[in-house]
């Protein structure tokens, strides 16, 4: 299966900063550039953190401890000392949420999506093997799949899904897809080819649904391990014929 990877959507130019950049010069880059957040490299270009405006706002929204509290800072919480640190920050190194969660330009459009939502962020630096900086991709990036045309994904589940993965002809079945919702309806050989038409289907860059309207000529489900081992492996030497 074939999935569309990070480099084909990320953003090649990537306004960043060094560990010491002013916090003002921060707030300048997002405001010129309209982003809401930038990545923080070391001086070999190498990802550190990440800063947001929630980090920059933080700086505005925490009030500074009271004088007769100072003594009792190394008491406090690790939460509590990175919102002290970050609302006293004065360089990007202070700001930065750490440690950068970061994905690889040779990594899958779907696994960077399960990266996002796991830890709830909304953009991702993309790096090298060497952990240098070479993108970066955003929620919006990553919403590009479901824009692919419809007939471009009817093409890869009938090449994918049917040629490649059931050995069938292209035309088995018939799929069609309509605002990425597709639908597969036919007879199949065996019952235990449903399940997998309909799951690889579902993996497809672009698609948003599957209607499963699939029926089988032979009920396999309820043979012995060892039976269903030979008939899957008859079925398929014939037509590889």
């Amino acid at each position: 299966m074939k999935h569309s990877k990070i480099g084909s959507v990320m953003t090649s130019e990537v306004v960043h900063v060094r560990y010491g950049t002013p916090f003002k010069e921060v707030a300048r880059l997002l405001n010129e550039h309209r982003i809401s957040g930038l990545p923080v490299v070391d001086a070999d270009e190498k990802v550190v953190g990440v800063i947001s405006e929630t980090d920059l706002m933080a700086r505005q929204a925490t009030d500074p401890p009271k004088t007769e509290h100072r003594f009792h800072w190394p008491h406090l919480t690790p939460g509590s000392r990175t919102r002290s640190t970050k609302a006293h920050a004065r360089t990007a190194g202070q700001l930065m949420s750490k440690p950068a969660i970061t994905v690889h330009a040779k990594d899958t459009i779907a696994e960077a999506a399960r990266t996002m939502a796991g830890h709830r962020v909304e953009r991702l630096p993309v790096v090298d093997e060497e952990d240098r900086l070479v993108g970066i991709v955003t929620r919006r990036d990553l919403l590009q799949v479901f824009l692919r045309p419809d007939e471009a994904i009817r093409r890869e589940v009938i090449d994918e899904v049917l040629v490649r993965t059931l050995w069938l002809g292209p035309r088995a079945i018939d799929v069609k897809v309509n605002e990425g919702v597709v639908t597969l309806d036919g007879k199949l050989e065996r019952r235990s080819e449903t399940p997998v038409a309909v799951r690889m289907t579902r993996q497809i860059d672009g698609v948003v649904a599957v209607v499963d309207k699939l029926t089988y000529r032979f009920d396999d489900s309820r043979l012995p391990p060892s039976e269903q081992a030979l008939h899957g492996i008859a079925d398929d030497w014939l037509r590889k014929l």
